[in-house]
């Protein structure tokens, strides 16, 4: 015996199906891992680029992006670098543009399908070039509260890169977070002129320490070795140093990559414009920042105090100020 679906029974049974496979089928695209590569300058064992390579590596962990990448890449060879990874249709690239501004923004307009994600100290570009900073300037004020506490000589030291925006509002909210605590306090600090020499660093170190500096701050990897060996302590930058450092390092101004780049990841997913400043995203409030610290080193009064100033920050009723200018 056959049974007959009537017509309307059968046009709804048929659309629902259609309604159902196309339902499965968004799902399966929307579950796809995005393509993501990364442009290193450095090695990925740089601070700065560890950060973000950590980041990328466990967002491929969890299967929301898959993940290649090049590190140690010179000035010459980047956008070549770019080009290479758009034309492997990756859809998103993570980079960094300070050295190479205007041929990374040439690549982006040459493949305006591919979003770009770079470090910058520019503004946007069209809709696919969008730029973060590196803003962990809130925790570096929190760690100089503690640093102005503990000095004992008076003087603090920071080591940098070069006095490039970033790096110098990171230095001046590192010295004001002193000068929170110890007006007095007297700051000295020493760029070495390249992202990555740890032994630059460290003999920089060294000269800040004759100085008669007793903390020093390190931006760049190669400070708390110099610490260590002269036996003063020292303030980590970006990821968190105390482990390794264990009698040296006693606070760090940690930096989390991964809120910029899941801002960034949901735009792309999303068919938005990529040609933002996803720089908000490096605030504490939002995650992208923190102090990390060994509690007991600092007296607990300054311990409290500096609590106290970071739920300020979280709770937006104190605004970490932000000095771009070299500090003096």
């Amino acid at each position: 015996m056959r049974f007959r679906i009537p017509l309307t029974r059968r046009s709804i049974l048929i659309s629902g199906l259609v309604l159902g496979m196309a339902a499965c089928a968004g799902t399966a695209r929307a579950q796809q891992p995005l393509k993501v590569a990364a442009v290193h300058a450095s090695p990925v064992e740089n601070a700065w680029n560890s950060r973000l390579h950590d980041a990328l590596r466990a967002a491929a962990d969890e299967g929301i992006i898959t993940y290649e990448f090049s590190e140690g890449v010179s000035a010459t060879d980047y956008a070549r670098a770019l080009r290479d990874y758009a034309e492997k249709g990756n859809q998103l690239i993570v980079g960094e543009a300070y050295a190479i501004e205007r041929e990374a923004r040439q690549v982006a307009r040459d493949y305006p399908d591919t979003a770009f994600l770079m470090g910058s100290s520019g503004e946007p570009q069209g809709d696919n070039f969008g730029v973060f900073g590196t803003w962990n300037h809130d925790a570096a004020y929190l760690a100089g509260m503690l640093a102005g506490a503990l000095t004992r000589s008076g003087t603090v030291g920071s080591v940098g890169a070069m006095p490039i925006p970033e790096i110098n509002m990171l230095i001046n909210a590192f010295a004001a977070g002193v000068k929170e605590v110890r007006p007095d306090a007297k700051h000295q600090v020493s760029f070495i002129g390249t992202f990555f020499d740890p032994p630059k660093a460290r003999e920089a170190s060294f000269a800040l320490i004759d100085s008669g500096a007793d903390i020093l701050f390190g931006e760049r990897i190669g400070t708390a070795d110099a610490a260590r060996e002269r036996g003063v302590r020292a303030v980590g930058s970006l990821t968190d140093y105390t482990s390794r450092y264990p009698d040296t390092v006693f606070a760090n101004a940690v930096w989390n990559f991964r809120s910029i780049l899941d801002a960034a990841v949901r735009d792309v997913n999303a068919g938005k414009t990529t040609g933002n400043n996803y720089t908000p995203f490096s605030l504490l409030k939002e995650g992208g920042n923190d102090i990390v610290y060994v509690k007991g080193v600092a007296p607990a009064e300054a311990e409290a105090a500096m609590e106290a100033k970071r739920e300020a920050i979280k709770a937006g009723t104190f605004v970490t100020p932000i000095t771009t200018t070299p500090p003096s």
